[in-house]
């Protein structure tokens, strides 16, 4: 699917991710109108620096909160593609502030799945996390919410062009909610503070989540979940390849935290179908009519895409050259 002459808008379009969707939407498409919608007014104004709303440039800065249902009603008019991104994702802010992070996580997604049915956007993609996969803390549990609602969003919409579906993906590399800034902060004191030398996690670049992202725009039917195929990495080689003359300390798992990241479970693998770059896990009502995919498998009884069962792990090296090359 081109994107170019369409009219896109993406929430949170200020953070780590839409900053990339931006460069790479400008660069390889040509869209009649690209829209940032985010709260932030500081963070609009550094990125018109790169990205000019000026003259004959299709990007448009709009001010608005995602817990405002009129105000999507407002940005969402004539809009083709939503790409949903805004959340509140700091696991430790989550926990402390719980009505907050359900105001913007799920009464946002409930105002999400309305203006767009409403206003009769074609596609809505949706970024969600690993933490969703048997959440342990408020912020997987809340985007576990969102992913229901979404899904099942599509009975809502019926007849009508709008189709919703989700992305979901691990850790980025380089983004503002990653521990390598906090690493490479650390490592100044020549001291990395690491939670539990047998943790793992899923690792992608922020260029890989928007390829994926923009893929799942192109094939999405309404109602899957797509989840790349990306490698894992122990924390405790993360932090040697990053300082690796520094002392590792640990101090254990926090509150809220996993040894180990999954992004399919057991149960949701029943519904999944297997290519060669991710997986599809697609709605389990027997009544959800969808086309077959070409080339899709179906993964072994008992399935589980872990991060301590990848069968892809990074590096060091590889490591190094994502984050000098994102």
């Amino acid at each position: 699917m081109t994107l170019d002459n369409l009219n896109i808008l993406v929430t949170g379009g200020t953070g780590s991710f839409g900053n990339k969707f931006t460069e790479a939407v400008l660069r390889d498409h040509k869209p009649k109108k690209l829209v940032i919608f985010s709260r932030d007014e500081l963070k609009q104004h550094e990125m018109r620096h790169r990205f000019s709303d000026a003259g004959t440039s299709p990007v448009r800065y709009f001010i608005g909160d995602v817990r405002d249902r009129q105000r999507l009603y407002r940005a969402f008019e004539d809009i083709d593609v939503v790409v949903h991104a805004a959340a509140l994702k700091q696991v430790p802010a989550c926990e402390y502030n719980p009505f907050e992070a359900v105001q913007t996580n799920i009464i946002g997604a409930k105002n999400i799945i309305d203006a767009a049915i409403d206003r009769g956007v074609s596609r809505v993609l949706t970024i969600s996390t690993d933490k969703a996969v048997n959440p342990v803390n408020l912020y997987g549990a809340t985007k576990l919410c969102a992913e229901k609602m979404l899904v099942q969003a599509n009975a809502y919409s019926g007849r009508r062009r709008t189709r919703l579906s989700l992305c979901r993906y691990g850790n980025v590399v380089g983004s503002r909610g990653s521990v390598i800034p906090v690493f490479r902060e650390q490592r100044k004191s020549g001291v990395l503070n690491v939670t539990d030398a047998r943790m793992t996690r899923f690792w992608l670049t922020l260029e890989q989540g928007v390829e994926f992202v923009l893929n799942s725009i192109d094939t999405m039917q309404g109602g899957e979940i797509f989840v790349p195929k990306i490698p894992s990495m122990k924390v405790t080689d993360l932090a040697r390849a990053i300082a690796p003359d520094c002392e590792l300390r640990y101090i254990g798992i926090r509150p809220g935290e996993k040894l180990h990241e999954s992004l399919i479970s057991v149960d949701e693998a029943r519904q999944t179908l297997e290519l060669d770059d991710g997986y599809i896990i697609r709605p389990a009502h027997p009544w959800w009519k969808m086309e077959e995919v070409s080339g899709a498998v179906a993964p072994p009884d008992g399935f589980a895409y872990t991060s301590d069962s990848n069968s892809k792990w990074l590096t060091a090296d590889k490591l190094k050259s994502l984050i000098e090359n994102d």
